[in-house]
């Protein structure tokens, strides 16, 4: 059984190319976790090990290490630094009371440092930051302080001072205990870091304030409270080529970095959607309440879930609660996870992260307890923002296609799989182009199925902005039986999203009330083929008051058919328009491409609804047809050398412009022709 307060859980997340995975392997070699230092340029690293990352030298999927180090058992997630991947980084926060934000020497804070921050910050979980490749050329390293420090606050304090920069970089020197003889510099940034430390406890504000000093064995105590808390941020300075200072970083890790008992106080609620309003305790005698963050799907084992334990002690071979369905499912194996490793443990506590085989119900974001509905709070991973069209190459894969699609959606949910009903395209979605490109790989590698793909059909609507009025006689003779009805109805205009309204004012029975579902069986066929364009039609109020029938040859199919063609002409009648999605985008970028976004903006039609400076980074809000913004994550990347970013969200639906709708229109019509 663990020891809580030993246990250190530390998601190391950063820009891409900042050398991540390089400070996670280095770390593993020198606590003697790994028998040789794993790289990434030669295909060794232990945690890169998926075929893409191999070929890509670059992470895509978060992986999970174990290290002791100093009586601390620590627990390492390294995360991709792309942003087009960063779905598996922001899961990896969930578990975790530590993030350890990774800043290259040689360029700075990058654009997924910045989000990566921010979503660490909205976890709730403490931060630290390290510097690395202090030893490359051009290297200002007092230059990025003042930068980290201007972008993410003055707490940004220096546990260890670097000395000397670039290939001069010698070693560092700790701000925390200052060895005899310290240099001002070391002396200044040990003074701003015992005030942001005792900020954490009130009576050791207190103590400080009235004696001006403070115990190094207590102030030792007192910063995992401080870094979990928020109030400080230590800097790190690391080379990893000439191995200085990661010795330094792994130490304070062990010795300083909040515990579960210090870190965020986790917080749950009795019902899917309620207040979180139950505090968990990392006690290994509480009641079992854990979460699953991560899903992998192995050749050999299945489904493979992982979980971080919050409270309690959970089993090998016992059963367990999953509250999302609220049913009681089997915990066959435990599985610690190193790498591609796994061995089988007998038990998991309070604090610790390991996984689970065979639990094909289970899903990411599931919260798993001991007997009872305990839900913690979801985890807010990004949306999908590129969308494609796919349809399998070989005839033969159509019954493949879906299942296997389902399980590359199952390990990431910013990914998405979606049958367009109105399109009638299955429609895969994800975070940028590169993200697509990977899952179609793995498609094609896992399932050996092969797709082609293209931009998918905007799910345009159909309206009217006036009122329509028409009168349909149909009537066929064939010699036997025939075929008579003839309806009478107005449309009108409702509310934009109030939908659909159906209304009987015939009287004296012109028309008998058995052919009211007939009518409006018609008219919705129509509403769903559309008559403009073949898009849904939408917010009409539809009023049939007359009509006539014929005692023989009036049937069902008969008031069908004249209720659609009525319905046609009173579309066509009452000025039908067509109606386009419109997305809330927020786009952000460094300064110095403000007028390239704003101008390429106003070429897409869109409504820009307000700027926010944040630092050197400017966030626009806008307005923007989907319209033309399926092709803007490759564009954006264009515009800023890669420092953009943006989310869009669906806002509402607007009238097309007359020369764009006439375009949509005619490719229908063409579209219609070929068919």
């Amino acid at each position: 059984m663990s020891d809580v307060q030993k246990i250190r859980n530390v998601a190391i997340v950063g820009h891409g190319g900042a050398g991540k995975t390089s400070l996670a392997e280095m770390m593993l070699f020198k606590a003697k976790a790994t028998p040789r230092l794993g790289k990434v340029d030669d295909g060794t690293s232990i945690l890169d090990f998926d075929p893409d990352e191999k070929e890509r030298k670059s992470t895509i999927d978060s992986a999970i290490a174990h290290l002791d180090h100093k009586g601390a058992s620590i627990c390492l997630i390294d995360t991709p630094g792309l942003t087009d991947f960063q779905g598996e980084a922001v899961g990896a926060l969930r578990p975790v009371e530590t993030a350890l934000v990774v800043v290259a020497a040689n360029s700075g804070v990058g654009v997924n440092t910045r989000a990566m921050w921010d979503h660490a910050e909205k976890e709730g979980i403490g931060r630290a930051i390290v510097v690395s490749k202090m030893d490359a050329d051009n290297v200002d390293a007092a230059a990025v302080l003042d930068e980290i420090r201007e972008t993410f606050g003055s707490r940004c304090i220096p546990f260890n001072l670097h000395q000397g920069d670039g290939p001069g970089f010698s070693g560092v020197v700790n701000c925390l205990e200052l060895a005899d003889g310290a240099d001002d510099e070391a002396a200044s940034w040990n003074e701003a870091l015992v005030e942001a430390v005792v900020e954490a406890d009130e009576a050791a504000m207190e103590k400080y304030l009235e004696e001006g000093e403070i115990a190094p064995e207590e102030l030792r105590g007192l910063l995992g409270k401080a870094i979990g808390a928020g109030t400080v941020v230590p800097v790190f300075f690391v080379s990893l080529t000439k191995d200085l200072g990661v010795g330094e970083l792994l130490d304070a890790i062990a010795s300083y970095f909040p515990s579960p008992l210090d870190g965020v106080k986790r917080r749950a609620s009795a019902t899917a959607d309620g207040e979180a309003d139950q505090d968990l305790v990392p006690d290994a005698g509480a009641p079992f309440v854990g979460q699953v963050f991560k899903i992998v799907t192995d050749d050999y084992v299945g489904k493979l879930a992982f979980f971080r334990v919050y409270s309690g002690t959970m089993r090998a071979n016992t059963h367990f609660h999953l509250c999302r369905t609220d049913a009681q499912e089997k915990m066959s194996n435990i599985l610690w996870v190193h790498g591609k490793e796994t061995k089988q443990v007998e038990e998991v506590t309070a604090g610790q992260i390991a996984a689970m085989a065979r639990v094909e119900s289970i899903a990411i974001g599931d919260s798993v307890t001991a007997d009872k509905n305990v839900f913690l709070p979801p985890i807010g991973f990004p949306l999908p923002m590129v969308a494609l069209s796919v349809e399998p190459k070989a005839r033969g894969d159509e019954t493949k296609i879906g299942p296997a699609l389902t399980k590359l959606a199952d390990e990431d949910p910013s990914f998405t799989v979606d049958r367009n009903a109105q399109t009638h395209e299955t429609v895969i979605a994800g975070l940028s182009d590169l993200h697509l490109k990977i899952k179609l790989g793995r498609l094609e590698r896992r399932y050996k199925v092969e797709v082609c793909t293209k931009l998918p059909k905007i799910a345009y609507l159909e309206t009217i902005t006036g009122k329509g009025d028409a009168q349909y006689r149909h009537k066929k003779q064939t010699g036997g039986a025939g075929q008579f009805a003839e309806v009478w109805m107005r449309i009108a205009p409702v509310e934009r999203g109030s939908g659909y309204s159906f209304n009987w004012k015939v009287v004296g029975g012109n028309i008998s009330q058995s052919f009211r579902p007939s009518i409006e069986k018609g008219i919705k066929q129509v509403m769903e083929q559309g008559v403009i364009s073949g898009c849904h039609v939408c917010d009409v109020s539809v009023e049939v008051y007359d009509g006539k029938e014929h005692p023989v040859d009036s049937k069902d199919i008969a008031f069908q058919i004249a209720g659609r063609e009525a319905f046609k002409q009173a579309m066509l009648a009452a000025k039908p328009v067509l109606l386009e999605p419109i997305m809330d985008v927020e786009i952000m970028v460094p300064t110095s491409h403000m007028g390239d976004i704003t101008s390429d903006l106003n070429t897409r039609r869109g409504r820009i609804m307000g700027m926010e400076a944040n630092g050197n980074m400017q966030s626009i809000k806008a307005k923007v047809p989907l319209a033309e913004m399926q092709t803007y994550s490759t564009e954006l990347r264009s515009l800023t050398g890669g420092e953009g970013t943006y989310t869009a969200t669906e806002s509402h639906f607007d009238v097309v412009p007359p020369n764009v709708a006439q375009e949509i229109k005619a490719r229908y019509l063409k579209e219609k022709e070929s068919d």
